[in-house]
């Protein structure tokens, strides 16, 4: 848990496994309604790698969707996104590569307006 290492936004949690350099962070983040449900994955990690300043130098190796038909939120069943990129991250004069691994799970619910 790297909340004893360092301060962690409350929409997040964050593990790490410092004998093998990997973290795995779990975020809650609001839904874009500009992003249809297959590019979800997608255009977060694009977000990731901008924050990086790493956007230019992104590699998508593989991206998908499925529908979790088990899975439903009201009439609506839930989405999975994956996507997988390699990106370069260049600052403070320390190079670094990683592999990303972003999957997004999408559970939609509509409510329905009441009339008398």
């Amino acid at each position: 848990d790297v909340s004893n290492i360092r301060e962690v936004p409350d929409h997040q949690e964050v593990l790490v496994d410092p004998a093998r350099d990997e973290s795995l962070i779990f975020e809650l983040l609001d839904l874009k309604g500009e992003v249809e449900d297959g590019g979800s994955a997608l255009w977060f990690l694009r977000d990731v790698a901008n924050e990086q300043d790493a956007a230019d130098n992104l590699v998508v190796e593989h991206s998908g969707t499925i529908e979790l038909a088990g899975l439903r939120s009201g009439e609506a069943p839930a989405v999975a996104g994956t996507a997988i990129g390699k990106l370069g991250c260049f600052k403070r004069e320390a190079r670094q590569r990683s592999t990303e691994h972003c999957s997004t799970l999408l559970g939609k619910h509509t409510s329905q307006e009441c009339s008398n």
